[in-house]
Protein backbone atom coordinates (compact mmCIF):
# COMPACT_ATOMS: atom_id res chain seq x y z
CA UNK A 1 0.00 0.00 0.00
CA UNK A 2 2.84 2.40 0.87
CA UNK A 3 6.02 2.38 -1.19
CA UNK A 4 9.00 4.53 -0.21
CA UNK A 5 12.01 4.88 -2.50
CA UNK A 6 15.25 6.84 -2.14
CA UNK A 7 13.64 9.13 0.44
CA UNK A 8 15.80 11.84 2.01
CA UNK A 9 15.03 14.98 3.96
CA UNK A 10 17.67 17.43 5.21
CA UNK A 11 17.25 20.26 7.72
CA UNK A 12 20.12 22.64 8.41
CA UNK A 13 22.63 20.28 6.87
CA UNK A 14 21.43 17.35 9.01
CA UNK A 15 19.82 14.34 7.35
CA UNK A 16 16.62 13.69 9.32
CA UNK A 17 15.11 11.03 7.04
CA UNK A 18 17.16 8.64 4.92
CA UNK A 19 15.18 5.62 3.72
CA UNK A 20 16.36 3.97 0.50
CA UNK A 21 13.44 1.54 0.36
CA UNK A 22 10.39 0.63 2.42
CA UNK A 23 7.18 -1.17 1.57
CA UNK A 24 4.09 -1.47 3.75
CA UNK A 25 1.48 -3.85 2.39
CA UNK A 26 -2.27 -3.45 2.70
CA UNK A 27 -3.64 -4.60 6.05
CA UNK A 28 -0.32 -4.47 7.90
CA UNK A 29 -0.15 -3.05 11.41
CA UNK A 30 3.08 -1.06 11.67
CA UNK A 31 4.69 0.32 14.82
CA UNK A 32 7.29 3.06 14.45
CA UNK A 33 9.68 3.51 17.37
CA UNK A 34 12.79 5.57 18.05
CA UNK A 35 14.19 8.26 20.30
CA UNK A 36 13.32 11.94 19.90
CA UNK A 37 14.84 13.24 16.69
CA UNK A 38 14.91 9.81 15.03
CA UNK A 39 12.78 11.11 12.15
CA UNK A 40 9.44 9.45 12.92
CA UNK A 41 7.23 12.53 12.72
CA UNK A 42 9.09 13.85 9.68
CA UNK A 43 8.45 10.54 7.92
CA UNK A 44 4.76 10.75 8.84
CA UNK A 45 4.55 14.28 7.45
CA UNK A 46 6.20 13.25 4.20
CA UNK A 47 3.80 10.32 3.79
CA UNK A 48 0.92 12.78 4.29
CA UNK A 49 2.44 15.33 1.87
CA UNK A 50 2.65 17.94 4.62
CA UNK A 51 6.30 18.46 3.78
CA UNK A 52 8.21 17.49 0.66
CA UNK A 53 11.37 15.37 0.67
CA UNK A 54 14.57 16.66 -0.84
CA UNK A 55 14.89 13.50 -2.90
CA UNK A 56 12.88 10.35 -3.43
CA UNK A 57 9.19 9.61 -3.39
CA UNK A 58 6.30 8.06 -1.49
CA UNK A 59 3.45 6.25 -3.23
CA UNK A 60 0.12 5.24 -1.73
CA UNK A 61 -1.69 2.54 -3.70
CA UNK A 62 0.61 3.33 -6.62
CA UNK A 63 -0.12 7.08 -6.58
CA UNK A 64 2.52 9.65 -5.75
CA UNK A 65 1.34 11.40 -2.58
CA UNK A 66 3.19 14.58 -3.55
CA UNK A 67 0.54 16.56 -5.39
CA UNK A 68 -1.87 13.62 -5.45
CA UNK A 69 -5.48 13.75 -4.29
CA UNK A 70 -7.07 10.30 -4.38
CA UNK A 71 -5.08 8.92 -1.44
CA UNK A 72 -6.62 11.59 0.81
CA UNK A 73 -10.05 9.98 0.40
CA UNK A 74 -9.01 6.80 2.22
CA UNK A 75 -6.41 8.14 4.65
CA UNK A 76 -7.20 9.11 8.24
CA UNK A 77 -4.35 10.63 10.25
CA UNK A 78 -3.92 12.44 13.54
CA UNK A 79 -0.45 13.70 14.45
CA UNK A 80 -1.18 16.53 16.87
CA UNK A 81 -3.72 19.19 17.84
CA UNK A 82 -2.70 21.22 14.80
CA UNK A 83 -4.91 18.85 12.79
CA UNK A 84 -7.98 20.16 14.63
CA UNK A 85 -10.02 23.34 14.21
CA UNK A 86 -9.74 24.59 17.74
CA UNK A 87 -12.43 27.28 17.62
CA UNK A 88 -15.12 24.66 16.99
CA UNK A 89 -16.80 22.46 19.57
CA UNK A 90 -16.14 18.72 19.18
CA UNK A 91 -19.64 18.25 17.76
CA UNK A 92 -19.14 21.01 15.20
CA UNK A 93 -15.80 19.52 14.21
CA UNK A 94 -17.25 16.01 13.77
CA UNK A 95 -20.08 17.40 11.62
CA UNK A 96 -17.52 19.31 9.55
CA UNK A 97 -15.43 16.17 8.95
CA UNK A 98 -18.56 14.16 8.22
CA UNK A 99 -19.69 16.74 5.68
CA UNK A 100 -16.38 16.44 3.85
CA UNK A 101 -17.22 12.77 3.37
CA UNK A 102 -20.87 13.31 2.48
CA UNK A 103 -22.14 12.02 5.83
CA UNK A 104 -25.35 13.42 7.30
CA UNK A 105 -25.55 14.74 10.87
CA UNK A 106 -27.74 11.78 11.75
CA UNK A 107 -25.06 9.42 10.47
CA UNK A 108 -22.38 11.27 12.46
CA UNK A 109 -24.50 11.18 15.63
CA UNK A 110 -25.06 7.44 15.22
CA UNK A 111 -21.33 6.90 14.67
CA UNK A 112 -20.33 8.90 17.73
CA UNK A 113 -22.65 6.80 19.84
CA UNK A 114 -20.23 3.89 19.38
CA UNK A 115 -17.50 5.80 21.22
CA UNK A 116 -19.30 6.66 24.44
CA UNK A 117 -16.83 4.69 26.55
CA UNK A 118 -13.83 6.09 24.72
CA UNK A 119 -15.07 9.64 25.27
CA UNK A 120 -15.80 8.85 28.91
CA UNK A 121 -18.29 11.71 29.20
CA UNK A 122 -15.55 14.32 28.59
CA UNK A 123 -16.06 15.28 24.94
CA UNK A 124 -19.65 15.67 23.78
CA UNK A 125 -22.28 18.04 25.17
CA UNK A 126 -19.78 19.79 27.42
CA UNK A 127 -20.12 23.22 25.87
CA UNK A 128 -16.37 23.53 25.33
CA UNK A 129 -14.36 24.54 22.33
CA UNK A 130 -11.66 22.11 21.24
CA UNK A 131 -9.00 24.61 22.31
CA UNK A 132 -10.30 24.38 25.88
CA UNK A 133 -9.95 20.59 26.08
CA UNK A 134 -6.94 18.86 27.59
CA UNK A 135 -4.37 17.48 25.15
CA UNK A 136 -5.62 13.98 25.91
CA UNK A 137 -9.20 14.90 25.08
CA UNK A 138 -8.08 16.76 21.97
CA UNK A 139 -6.40 13.52 20.91
CA UNK A 140 -9.66 11.64 21.42
CA UNK A 141 -11.40 14.09 19.09
CA UNK A 142 -8.67 13.73 16.48
CA UNK A 143 -8.59 9.94 16.63
CA UNK A 144 -12.35 9.49 16.35
CA UNK A 145 -12.52 12.02 13.51
CA UNK A 146 -10.11 9.74 11.63
CA UNK A 147 -12.32 6.72 12.28
CA UNK A 148 -15.35 8.67 11.07
CA UNK A 149 -13.76 8.58 7.62
CA UNK A 150 -13.62 4.74 7.64
CA UNK A 151 -9.98 4.91 6.56
CA UNK A 152 -8.10 2.27 4.63
CA UNK A 153 -4.89 3.87 5.93
CA UNK A 154 -4.93 4.92 9.60
CA UNK A 155 -1.95 6.87 10.97
CA UNK A 156 -1.38 8.04 14.54
CA UNK A 157 1.68 9.81 15.95
CA UNK A 158 2.22 9.23 19.69
CA UNK A 159 -1.47 8.54 20.40
CA UNK A 160 -0.81 7.04 23.85
CA UNK A 161 0.76 10.23 25.20
CA UNK A 162 -1.38 12.46 27.42
CA UNK A 163 -4.19 9.94 27.87
CA UNK A 164 -5.02 7.97 31.00
CA UNK A 165 -4.47 4.20 31.35
CA UNK A 166 -8.14 3.35 30.77
CA UNK A 167 -8.20 5.34 27.55
CA UNK A 168 -4.90 3.73 26.47
CA UNK A 169 -6.51 0.32 26.88
CA UNK A 170 -9.56 1.39 24.86
CA UNK A 171 -7.37 2.96 22.19
CA UNK A 172 -5.47 -0.28 21.76
CA UNK A 173 -8.76 -2.04 21.12
CA UNK A 174 -9.72 0.59 18.54
CA UNK A 175 -6.43 0.10 16.70
CA UNK A 176 -6.86 -3.66 16.75
CA UNK A 177 -10.38 -3.30 15.37
CA UNK A 178 -9.08 -1.24 12.45
CA UNK A 179 -6.51 -3.90 11.63
CA UNK A 180 -9.11 -6.67 11.95
CA UNK A 181 -11.31 -4.75 9.50
CA UNK A 182 -8.51 -4.71 6.91
CA UNK A 183 -7.12 -1.20 7.41
CA UNK A 184 -3.41 -0.51 7.21
CA UNK A 185 -2.34 1.07 10.49
CA UNK A 186 0.87 2.99 11.18
CA UNK A 187 1.37 4.07 14.78
CA UNK A 188 4.39 5.71 16.40
CA UNK A 189 4.95 5.55 20.14
CA UNK A 190 7.59 5.85 22.83
CA UNK A 191 5.70 3.20 24.80
CA UNK A 192 7.25 -0.09 23.72
CA UNK A 193 4.68 -2.18 25.57
CA UNK A 194 1.75 -0.58 23.78
CA UNK A 195 3.33 -0.59 20.35
CA UNK A 196 4.37 -4.25 20.46
CA UNK A 197 0.95 -5.14 21.82
CA UNK A 198 -0.99 -3.72 18.86
CA UNK A 199 1.43 -3.89 15.91
CA UNK A 200 2.52 -6.93 13.92
CA UNK A 201 5.62 -5.26 12.51
CA UNK A 202 8.00 -2.85 14.23
CA UNK A 203 10.24 -0.35 12.45
CA UNK A 204 13.03 1.09 14.60
CA UNK A 205 14.39 4.44 13.43
CA UNK A 206 17.62 6.11 14.41
CA UNK A 207 19.07 9.27 12.86
CA UNK A 208 16.56 9.09 10.02
CA UNK A 209 17.29 5.49 9.09
CA UNK A 210 15.27 2.35 9.65
CA UNK A 211 17.81 0.17 11.38
CA UNK A 212 15.53 -2.68 12.42
CA UNK A 213 12.47 -4.17 10.74
CA UNK A 214 10.98 -6.75 13.06
CA UNK A 215 8.01 -9.08 12.88
CA UNK A 216 6.46 -8.87 16.35
CA UNK A 217 6.87 -12.01 18.42
CA UNK A 218 7.37 -12.99 22.06
CA UNK A 219 10.97 -11.65 22.10
CA UNK A 220 10.42 -8.33 20.28
CA UNK A 221 9.74 -6.27 23.39
CA UNK A 222 12.85 -7.62 25.11
CA UNK A 223 14.95 -6.89 22.02
CA UNK A 224 13.72 -3.30 21.82
CA UNK A 225 14.13 -2.70 25.54
CA UNK A 226 17.69 -4.01 25.34
CA UNK A 227 18.43 -1.73 22.39
CA UNK A 228 17.24 1.41 24.17
CA UNK A 229 18.74 0.39 27.51
CA UNK A 230 22.28 0.26 26.14
CA UNK A 231 21.85 3.36 23.94
CA UNK A 232 22.98 1.48 20.86
CA UNK A 233 24.06 3.72 17.96
CA UNK A 234 25.76 3.35 14.62
CA UNK A 235 25.51 -0.43 14.72
CA UNK A 236 26.42 -2.12 11.44
CA UNK A 237 23.38 -3.26 9.46
CA UNK A 238 24.53 -6.88 9.38
CA UNK A 239 24.34 -7.09 13.16
CA UNK A 240 20.75 -5.88 13.05
CA UNK A 241 19.59 -8.55 10.63
CA UNK A 242 19.06 -6.02 7.85
CA UNK A 243 20.32 -6.84 4.38
CA UNK A 244 22.69 -3.99 3.43
CA UNK A 245 22.12 -4.63 -0.26
CA UNK A 246 18.39 -4.16 0.24
CA UNK A 247 18.72 -0.80 1.91
CA UNK A 248 21.50 0.92 -0.01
Amino acid sequence: MIQVKDLKKVYGGVIVVNIPQLEITKGESIGLVGNNGAGKTTLFRIILDLIRPDTGQVKSNGELVAGGENWKNYTGAYLDEGFLIDYLTPEEYFYFIGGLHQLSRAHVDDFLGRYTEFFNGEILKRGKYIRDLSKGNQAKVGIVSCLLQNPELFMLDEPFANIDPTTQFRLKNLIREQTANGATTIVSSHDLNHITDVCDRILLMEKGKIIKDLATNSSTLDELEHYFAIGQTDTPAVELNIDPEENH
